[in-house]
């Protein structure tokens, strides 16, 4: 008999994961990505925008810069408290709400705009999550995402922490939000005139090794991964990330430079 996979035991520990670590550091690094998310959407100032799982904020103090009443939802207390201390140090007005991505405290249509930058894509349930999104969407407004590909450097990432430490049998690999066909199919018949294009954001450290003590000091999956697995094999999955680095690399001066990259989707929701 096959066990079916329970989604709510997965939400509760993803919520440990993203907290650990410092997922701070890795948002500062990829925040260009929600400024060019934020400029395809084309927002209008004033207009209502929901920033989901917004993390420490990075599309939701973007849409702030263009004038817009902001509200950034996440799961992670941890992370919507330094998202507060940017927008006040930035004297931005943004609203930071605890939340579940897959069950948003909001009557249809409430926004002009919902966006999510490399967030909703690890809700454990794709459809409900997709189904949100365009419920608190009003007819007529953008629902804007940015996802990291199954065959860019972090669905490779993925896949090199997932031969160590395998993901939940049965669970949807979060980066298939970044295939246009799985968006497509997601999103359905509820957003037209879906507009999706393939962007690199380009990850840059002094060595291999100083990207893989980054990644494994910082960021959840990783930091975790590292946790599951006893001392002895640590330094495997170590060595197989600065390998990582090392064939992913671009650079030529003897630095390391990473293209990852994410698709890019701006749909209108219809009526």
């Amino acid at each position: 008999m096959t066990t079916a996979l329970d989604l709510t035991a997965v939400k509760a520990r993803q919520q440990v994961t993203w907290a650990s670590g410092d997922y701070g550091a890795v948002a500062a690094l990829i925040h260009p990505i929600a400024e060019l998310l934020v400029t395809a959407a084309d927002l209008s100032a004033g207009a209502r925008v929901l920033d989901v799982a917004t993390g420490t904020g990075n599309a939701a103090i973007a849409a702030a810069r263009c004038g817009c009443v902001v509200t950034g939802v996440d799961y992670v207390p941890e992370l919507l408290a330094r998202g507060q201390v940017r927008a006040e140090a930035e004297r931005l007005p943004v609203t930071f709400v605890t939340g579940d991505a897959e069950r948003l405290a909001y009557v249809d249509g409430a926004f002009d705009a919902v966006l999510s930058v490399v967030g909703v894509m690890f809700a454990p349930n794709q459809e409900r999550a997709a189904a949100e999104l365009v419920r608190v969407c009003r007819p007529g407004g953008t629902v804007a995402l940015a996802s990291w590909t199954p065959q860019g450097f972090i669905g490779e990432l993925f896949r090199t922490v997932g031969r160590h430490v395998p993901p939940p049998a049965g669970l949807r690999p979060p980066v298939q939000w970044g295939d246009e066909g799985r968006v497509r199919e997601l999103l359905g018949g509820s957003v037209g005139d879906l507009r999706a294009v393939r962007r690199e954001f380009v990850f840059r450290f002094g060595t291999p090794e100083e990207f893989a003590l980054f990644f494994r000091g910082n960021y959840g999956p990783t930091l975790k991964a590292f946790e599951a697995l006893p001392e002895e094999r640590r330094a495997e999955l170590h060595a197989d990330l600065v390998q990582l680095a090392r064939t992913q690399n671009r650079a030529t001066d003897g630095t390391v430079r990473i293209p990852a990259e994410y698709l890019e989707v701006v749909a209108e929701r219809t009526a």
